[in-house]
């Protein structure tokens, strides 16, 4: 793997690309040209409110190649888009982090939930992590009326406030379900009033329409090689224990419970499921099936770089920006492996070495992420649609997110440094 990077070509790649981030450029480009069969990816950045970077490479599908305006499946990333649609609202006075969730959403006080704010939804305080238990099958995602009502019925594990546990993927529901009962809008309608009109992306949705489905790139399923036959007769197997899986045995390294991740991360009847069919593609799951293009949410985060101004518009009032930027809780997840320093929707950088400590951003289960720095003003996305899995980021992502800073204090300090 590392003589293929070192040797790869460091111009496999189109688009849009200022200079002064030459070397990300290669870098994305090295990352991207030993795999570009089997699947595609986009970066796009953004330094001092301009478009820096926005650039792409290999496949779409099978048989299509990635385009400008692709849109990538980004699972967790887009809860900070998620996060950011609610603190415009909190801005625009629909609700406030700290009234009970119930104030606008009455069927939400039950089990022990009357109190629950949405500061303890945002900062994964809430105690509603466990998505395992409260669902038979995952295609019951497929409903979004229906998860609201799971929701509102559920009992957390533990009381709000007293705990942080990862909502892999009940964010979503929580969030986007107390947005749509103190607005009285859908969730697309709010996407599209508050966000994607104001910032004009071309590219962000929950729940993908039947007439966009064209540009979303797709998983593209590697053949297994075929194991040569066999002349001797086999003997009978024995059952085997399932092996633990390496993100199961650094959970339990860390010496959390992975029974806790499980129920965090894995529905029920996954295999009859798929966020990239068309029908999980077009369901509103927006802690997990959010499609955007790698330009959108570069743009979001160049709004939260400028501080919650975009194009004379202030679209997050200043005292909003403060608390949303601020970290909420040093304690340890139960679910997530590493320290999170959660803000309200967001997680803290993570890179190769550099610091970026008031910076934050999410990222995805499948290595995509997005994130911004105000101190450097600068935001950054990668999307891509490679079958990658890891709860914590992607090599390539970490190492994209490194240099795109280190390319950005060459200009702010003279000198880029490793740390």
């Amino acid at each position: 793997m590392i003589k293929e990077i070192l040797l790869a070509d460091t111009h496999n790649y189109h688009g849009i690309l200022d200079e002064r981030f030459i070397d990300l450029a290669h870098q994305f480009s090295r990352l991207q040209d030993a795999r570009t069969g089997q699947g595609g990816a986009a970066l796009a950045v953004y330094f001092r409110g301009q478009k820096v970077v926005d650039i792409y490479t290999g496949l779409k599908s099978q048989t299509e190649a990635w385009q400008p305006d692709t849109l990538a499946v980004c699972y967790s990333t887009g809860k900070g888009v998620l996060a950011t649609l609610a603190h415009i609202l909190v801005s625009e006075g629909f609700l406030e982090y700290d009234k009970p969730i119930a104030t606008y959403w009455p069927e939400f006080a039950q089990n022990g939930k009357e109190q629950m704010t949405l500061r303890h939804v945002l900062s994964h305080q809430s105690g509603m992590f466990d998505v395992r238990n409260i669902i038979e099958s995952a295609r019951e995602m497929l409903d979004w009326s229906h998860m609201l009502d799971v929701v509102a019925a559920t009992k957390p594990r533990f009381l709000a406030g007293e705990g942080n546990a990862y909502q892999a993927l009940t964010f979503g529901w929580l969030v986007g379900g107390v947005l749509e009962k103190a607005t009285g809008q859908s969730l697309d309608q709010l996407m599209q009033k508050y966000l994607v009109e104001p910032l004009q992306l071309d590219g962000a949705y929950f729940g993908t329409p039947a007439n966009e489905l064209d540009r979303v790139a797709r998983l593209i399923i590697q053949p297994k090689p075929e194991k040569p036959a066999s002349t001797q007769v086999e003997k009978p197997k024995k059952p085997q224990m399932r092996k633990s899986s390496l993100s199961e045995k650094v959970i339990t390294w860390t010496g959390q419970d992975p029974q806790d991740f499980q129920d965090a991360m894995i529905p029920k009847g996954m295999k009859n499921f798929s966020f990239f069919s068309d029908e999980g593609l077009q369901a509103v799951i927006p802690a997990a099936n959010g499609t955007f293009t790698a330009n959108s949410l570069a743009k979001i985060y160049a709004m939260l770089a400028n501080q919650g101004e975009w194009d004379g518009q202030q679209l997050i009032r200043p005292e909003v920006f403060k608390e949303l930027s601020t970290i909420q809780s040093y304690a340890r997840d139960r679910v997530m492996p590493i320290p999170m320093n959660w803000r309200l929707g967001y997680h803290r950088i993570i890179t190769m070495g550099k610091r970026a400590k008031n910076g934050f951003g999410h990222i995805g289960y499948n290595g995509s992420g997005a994130w911004c720095d105000p101190e450097r003003d600068l935001s950054f996305a990668y999307t891509h649609n490679f079958q990658i899995g890891s709860i914590t980021g992607d090599y390539r992502l970490w190492g994209l997110t490194q240099e795109a800073l280190r390319c950005t204090d060459q200009i702010l300090k003279g000198r880029k440094g490793w740390f």
